[in-house]
């Protein structure tokens, strides 16, 4: 025996598919303006952000120019890379009186380049002191594993003198709350050494300390669903 549906049943059934039809075909178009406007809004976001980043590094370049100090300014990774030998000597991470001179000349350069860039001084999340040596430095005296971990402390002790040296002094007090809660100390040992054109290590470029400053990162999609 069969039992024939209502149609009454038939149109509720309907009338139920075409509302959930309708909610996911709005549920779509509402993710697919999510995404279009994030990945609007972020790439917007790193054309103003690559945009201050070149303006603080030419800022930089011209006064150290002026200054007459080595170092080498990569705009793009926003990473200043300074020579050991302008800094200390030999196996040493103590400053000679070659690097508190170029410390007292480049450190307010460096700092004033970011502070007074409204974007990046309100935009940073970190400034990453890193630490480079090469791989010749304690070779022969210990076993590899002991000379990288030399090398790993002679590195970090390296870092942790810079940044020591541009929160202690009296120049950064202005904004000396923001630095100390951006300044990050590392070490790299022999870890990631320059190669020159024939693919072998530079020992001279590779002992150095770099200054890389780490923008925040914006969580469009999370801010548009907060709001």
């Amino acid at each position: 025996m069969f039992i024939k549906r209502k149609n009454s049943d038939t149109q509720e059934n309907n009338i139920f598919w075409v509302t959930m039809t309708d909610l996911m075909t709005a549920l779509v178009l509402v993710f697919m303006v999510l995404f279009f406007y994030t990945y609007i809004t972020s790439f917007y976001d790193k054309i103003e952000r690559t945009t201050a980043q070149h303006k603080a590094a030419e800022a930089l370049e011209e006064t150290l120019q002026e200054k007459d100090l080595k170092a080498v300014v990569d705009a793009s990774a926003g990473i200043v890379k300074i020579s050991d030998l302008e800094l200390f000597d030999l196996n040493s991470y103590e400053l000679s009186p070659k690097g508190k001179k170029y410390l007292a000349n480049f450190a307010p350069a460096y700092l004033d380049s970011i502070f007074s860039n409204e974007y990046l001084s309100n935009h940073i999340d970190k400034i990453i002191i890193l630490g480079h040596t090469d791989s010749q430095t304690y070779k022969g005296t210990y076993s590899q594993d002991e000379q990288y971990m030399k090398n790993m402390e002679l590195s970090l002790k390296r870092a942790y003198t810079v940044a020591n040296y541009m929160t202690s002094t009296p120049y950064n007090k202005v904004n000396g709350d923001k630095l100390r809660k951006m300044i990050i100390v590392e070490g790299a040992s022999f870890s990631n050494p320059i190669l020159n054109s024939q693919g072998k290590e530079d020992f001279a470029k590779s002992r150095r300390v770099e200054l890389k400053v780490v923008m925040k990162e914006k969580n469009k999609y999370r801010e548009i669903l907060e709001k």
